[in-house]
């Protein structure tokens, strides 16, 4: 899929008009075009086949079609190659630098004439910068702590570990008696996959705010004082994430809350609306047009949506993926929540590479208060990971029909059986039979080609021993990219085959993600999430799974996992 490949030269075009007196309006269309592409769940090149479906899709139109067109035949937009000979290539990475803009790039080209960052530190060390209009002394220290973020950034991180880090930081934050409310704001209250930095949202006892600031800027894992101003601090943690908190007065907190949430996009749809209602809205409240003094809501965010007639949005669907339109009709689904779960599809045991036995499983699923859990240990060829001989599978599968006669959590004999790479199971039919639960998977033959491997997966799910495909595109979050697969392709026959598609919600893959989820859930297609646990502390990754499925817009409905036993075996038993 070329589906961020073109996305990206679109986000490129938009930030080059910026730099030029180009109609913000037309800045915005790309903008909302690169946004769309790449959410997209299909192939952008497939679906360039047909022109007249390309141009149709929302945000796109014809002039941004033929573009992509014009891309996919000739690797070119001729549009961004003019914009390029504007501008050097320094530019470029100016653009890069946290916090700048391209409306102060464009003062710095234009008034200074810098065009690299190099040349842009030397005038920030000097100096020179502060006194450009919206810039001042703060702004040039800024740059400079900018251009050292960028030089020393790090991959964005997962969604567990910012999880992890936020919940350390607001742990300490809340021994302060003086907070009054404290919240994590942006991506990461969206549980976006990855994270570039933390924003946290607090309101505190008046006259207190710089005092909770300090206290801020003094936590244990700081590595760096960024900024430590009278309602916002910034630091570095030891792990190089930027974390920022914010202080506001408890009246505006929702408004707060919802415009620091964000997504931009989101926001800015947001704000036409309310512009046509005869309102304004900003992190100080939502106001009559006109009438700035006093906001007329905004101490809750449910305030900010329902004098916008909407129906409250939850935080992993503001994307600007529909759900405002939805909200407008009443239409928002009822998101799946962890407490609807009532079992793990993929655990491995000490049978393959798991460090528990099927007896300590159990144990902690029922500390999890889960009713079944399914046990599914790699198949014969995978060596590397204890992939389990026939002879041994038929042991397990006696130790489980044993431990169902004495223990109330019930437990399914599954196996992650790999595609190998003609597509063939790595167990016979007559073995496959025997098992409760197939996820087939494919741990091997990567560099296959886009073909080869969706065919691999097709030809596995026409096999009518398999349930489910496991981590169907096989990408390892900022390690490994997926593999060259037609995942749209793939998300149609399972609608047809009735076969599920896994959200496996261990922390590096969240495979599927959540556009491919939200399509399969268009496509009727039934979820599982499993936790890929091999060791039962990694059995508390479920709540990853379901905050993939919330992105994806998943309902109880939409996911096996939240099946009673005996619903669970019934729906097992249809598939053969």
């Amino acid at each position: 899929m070329r589906n961020k490949e073109i996305s990206e030269k679109f986000y490129l075009i938009a930030q080059l008009l910026s730099l030029t007196d180009e109609n913000p309006f037309k800045i915005r269309a790309y903008e909302k075009a690169a946004q769309v592409i790449e959410s997209l769940p299909q192939a952008i090149e497939d679906i360039a086949e047909d022109f007249n479906k390309l141009s149709s899709i929302p945000g796109v139109g014809k002039s941004i079609a033929e573009k992509i067109v014009e891309y996919l035949t000739t690797g070119k937009i001729q549009r961004l190659e003019e914009l390029k000979l504007k501008f050097s290539e320094g530019v470029f990475e100016m653009l890069k630098i946290p916090g700048l803009g391209p409306k102060r790039v464009r003062i710095l080209y234009e008034k200074m004439g810098i065009k690299d960052i190099n040349t842009l530190k030397e005038y920030a060390r000097r100096n020179a910068l502060r006194n450009l209009p919206g810039f001042g002394e703060k702004v040039e220290k800024n740059i400079l702590e900018g251009i050292e973020l960028l030089s020393s950034s790090q991959q964005r991180i997962l969604l567990f570990d910012a999880i992890k880090n936020v919940e350390k930081i607001l742990y300490e934050m809340k021994k302060n008696k003086e907070i009054i409310y404290i919240d994590p704001c942006g991506s990461l209250r969206r549980k976006k996959e990855t994270v570039a930095d933390i924003d946290i949202l607090c309101c505190v006892t008046k006259g207190k705010e710089r005092y909770v600031i300090d206290k801020f800027t003094k936590l244990s894992m700081v590595k760096k004082v960024l900024a430590c101003g009278e309602t916002k601090g910034s630091i570095l943690t030891d792990d190089n994430l930027q974390v920022d908190l914010r202080v506001v007065s408890k009246e505006v907190y929702g408004a707060a809350l919802q415009y620091f949430t964000g997504s931009k996009q989101h926001n800015i749809h947001l704000r036409e609306i309310a512009n046509k209602k005869g309102f304004t809205i900003s992190e100080y409240g939502i106001f009559k047009i006109g009438q700035k003094e006093k906001p007329i809501g905004g101490k809750a965010e449910k305030e900010i949506y329902e004098i916008l007639g909407l129906q409250y949005i939850e935080p992993e669907l503001r994307e600007d993926r529909g759900e405002i339109e939805y909200a407008q009709r009443n239409e928002l689904p009822k998101l799946l929540e962890l407490k609807d779960i009532k079992g793990d599809t993929h655990i491995h045991s000490k049978y393959s590479d798991g460090a528990n036995s099927i007896d300590e499983i159990v144990e902690y699923a029922e500390q999890l208060g889960y009713e079944w859990i399914i046990v599914c240990d790699h198949s014969q060829s995978l060596k590397v990971a204890g992939g389990v001989e026939i002879r041994d599978l038929y042991k397990k599968i006696d130790e489980i029909k044993s431990l169902n006669k004495k223990n109330k959590i019930k437990i399914l004999c599954g196996q992650e059986v790999d595609i190998l790479s003609d597509g063939k199971l790595d167990y016979p039919n007559e073995i496959l039979k025997e098992l409760d639960f197939v996820i087939a998977a494919i741990h091997t033959g990567f560099k296959q080609s886009e073909e080869q491997i969706t065919e691999r997966i097709l030809k596995a799910m026409d096999n009518k021993y398999v349930h489910s495909i496991s981590h169907p595109t096989g990408r390892l979050l900022n390690k490994r990219s997926a593999y060259k697969i037609n995942i749209s392709k793939i998300i149609e026959q399972a609608g047809k085959n009735a076969v599920m598609l896994e959200i496996n919600a261990f922390p590096e893959r969240l495979d599927l993600d959540d556009v491919n989820s939200k399509y399969a859930k268009e496509h009727n297609v039934v979820l599982s999430i499993g936790t890929d646990a091999h060791h039962i502390s990694q059995m508390d990754y479920m709540f990853l799974g379901v905050y993939v499925a919330r992105r994806g817009w998943l309902e109880k409905d939409n996911v096996v996992n939240t099946m009673s036993y005996k619903d669970l075996v019934k729906f097992l038993k249809q598939r053969r």
